[in-house]
């Protein structure tokens, strides 16, 4: 878990131009958020890389108990930049099934952790 007293910014670049007409993907929208932005003083970023998490299952499971553990959490934080990453593969072994009870409640305890010591 990593965090930095500052906001959100915009890439200092202008957007590029689009190579077709019927690509919306190619522009950012004015308004569109970069970042999980909770109640206006905390924004969250999650980092699940695939060769730490391979089925996109497993990756949103993940993804989902950070932000819940955000949400739980976010009254005792300091206001600012905040990232979880995923820094290490968990035992595949262990977790047989991409969504399982077992690996939803190892990432719940996990996360409570890290989140209680981040609060004030």
């Amino acid at each position: 878990m990593h965090h930095v007293m500052d906001a959100p910014s915009r890439a200092a670049g202008k957007n590029p131009r689009p190579t077709a007409e019927k690509l919306s993907t190619e522009l950012v929208l004015p308004g569109a958020e970069i970042v999980d932005n909770l109640s206006g003083r905390h924004w969250l970023g999650c980092v699940i890389p695939k060769r730490h998490a391979r089925r996109s299952v497993s990756r949103n499971l993940l993804k989902r108990q950070i932000r819940a553990a955000m949400t739980l959490h976010s009254s005792g934080l300091l206001p600012g930049l905040w990232l979880v990453r995923l820094r290490s593969p968990f035992a595949a072994a262990q977790f047989v099934s991409a969504a399982s009870v077992a690996l939803r409640d190892a990432a719940r305890d996990e996360l409570q952790q890290l989140f209680t010591r981040a609060t004030r």
